[in-house]
């Protein structure tokens, strides 16, 4: 229900955005036009804000190129989960999850497929992530008693998703590079710092919803034991170039995608069971998954669209300035705020923004370092919830909206102290 309203609010605010600037502003009389069919830089270009039919048929692409992806993977996930891997990864990480996960059964195949998930993500596999995301909502799906309403198990698996905790902003530094910044890779300690800050509110926010323990042994060991690796690991890349960080991360990332590929066939081959036909039966599921998102995905990127080309977005951002101007303090973050305004609307959106801003202020400015660690400080929060949810035909997604965007206001602060402790001193 609390989806519904806010999908709903957000074209009645887009439509009043519209008509207000109609009235009052001669150079929005289009604006109508630019909602529906898009809104050009000028005659000579292509539409750079697509209207209504162009996001609808821009959703439906998205899901038909996920189809091919999907259907890998979940050929693979099936494989796996005939051969016992998914079984044996969940005893493994169990100690752990089995105490923020309480109503998951103890070595259920949805730990496997969530820590596939959170693996993915880590390493920036946007591509597997996904799919191993949507099993595992899937695998929750089955032990939820309300097929309707969200449970609590997956409340939590979202949030953490949503936070997007990556070990390297790959994307990102490749945006700078490419841009001929001094120095790719000084943003990414701290993007690493304030996803890392986004995923542990995700999780304090929910344990407390849920009331659960944190101070549980198993809890603090793992977080401390995670955050350890993580620390050693930016000790390890920081003393890298722009190029060797690359590099590594290419070999990390991709080398233990095709490493899980070589342990999932062998382990089907030593359990001896029919490989192709495990295969395909998973990739099945993977064709009717993409399928079935296609009406959520298309009704949220609308909304969302709507927003955008209603100069919504403008109107926020001239009144946060205007707010901020008032209270006399500095301003200068508020030119990189568009980024992450739109990241949980737009993930498209949001990388827009962040290339526009760099170009606007110059790549090695203020706003152009803080839009880019806004950029990798949270997940496009909106998209997740339409796709998880709509994988699995939730519609009462509970208290999910609220906070996935709250830890995402804490990724959000936590950006924008990380750019003024290391690059305050930057005009």
């Amino acid at each position: 229900m609390a989806l519904s309203r806010i999908w709903s609010s957000f074209i009645i605010v887009a439509i009043v955005a519209a008509l207000i600037r109609f009235f009052t502003l001669p150079e929005y009389q289009d604006i109508f036009y630019w909602m529906v069919v898009g809104k050009a830089d000028d005659a000579a270009n292509l539409t750079h804000t697509d209207g209504l039919i162009e996001t609808c048929k821009g959703a439906v692409t998205i899901c038909l190129n996920l189809v091919g992806i999907m259907a890998l993977f979940m050929g693979l996930m099936s494989i796996a989960e005939k051969a016992g891997g998914i079984r044996f990864l969940s005893r493994l990480i169990a100690p752990f999850f089995t105490k923020i996960f309480p109503e998951v059964p103890k070595g259920h195949p949805a730990f496997g497929h969530m820590m596939m998930n959170f693996s993915a993500n880590l390493l920036n596999l946007d591509n597997a992530a996904t799919p191993f995301g949507l099993k595992a909502m899937e695998s929750l799906q089955e032990l939820n008693p309300q097929k309707e309403k969200a449970s609590n198990a997956q409340l939590m698996f979202l949030c953490l998703h949503a936070s997007g905790l990556t070990l390297i902003p790959v994307s990102i530094i490749a945006a700078r590079a490419s841009l001929k910044a001094e120095n790719p890779t000084d943003i990414f300690v701290p993007c690493m710092v304030a996803t890392f800050a986004a995923t542990l509110a995700a999780m304090i926010i929910v344990s407390v919803k849920q009331k659960i323990k944190l101070w549980q042994p198993a809890i603090l060991g793992w977080v401390l034991g995670i955050s350890s690796l993580v620390a050693l690991l930016v000790v390890y890349l920081t003393s890298l170039n722009a190029e060797g960080m690359q590099s590594f991360s290419k070999l990390l990332s991709n080398g233990l995608l095709l490493f899980i590929f070589l342990i999932v066939i062998t382990g089907g081959l030593y359990k001896k069971i029919d490989l192709f036909d495990a295969f395909i039966q998973g990739a099945k599921g993977g064709f009717e998954t993409a399928v079935r998102i296609i009406p959520y995905l298309v009704g949220m990127l609308v909304a969302i669209s709507m927003l955008r080309t209603s100069g919504t977005f403008e109107m926020v951002m001239s009144g946060c300035r205007q707010l901020f101007v008032w209270l006399g303090t500095d301003t200068r973050f508020v030119d990189g705020l568009p980024t992450a305004l739109i990241k949980p609307l737009s993930g498209s959106g949001a990388r827009g923004m962040m290339f526009d801003t760099m170009q606007t202020f110059g790549v090695d400015s203020f706003a152009g370092r803080l839009a880019c660690i806004l950029q990798g400080s949270s997940d496009t929060t909106f998209y997740v919830i339409a796709v998880y949810f709509g994988s699995v035909a939730v519609r009462q997604t509970r208290y999910a909206v609220g906070a996935m965007l709250l830890a995402d206001l804490v990724g959000m602060l936590t950006a924008i102290v990380m750019a003024y402790l290391f690059f305050g001193y930057v005009a």
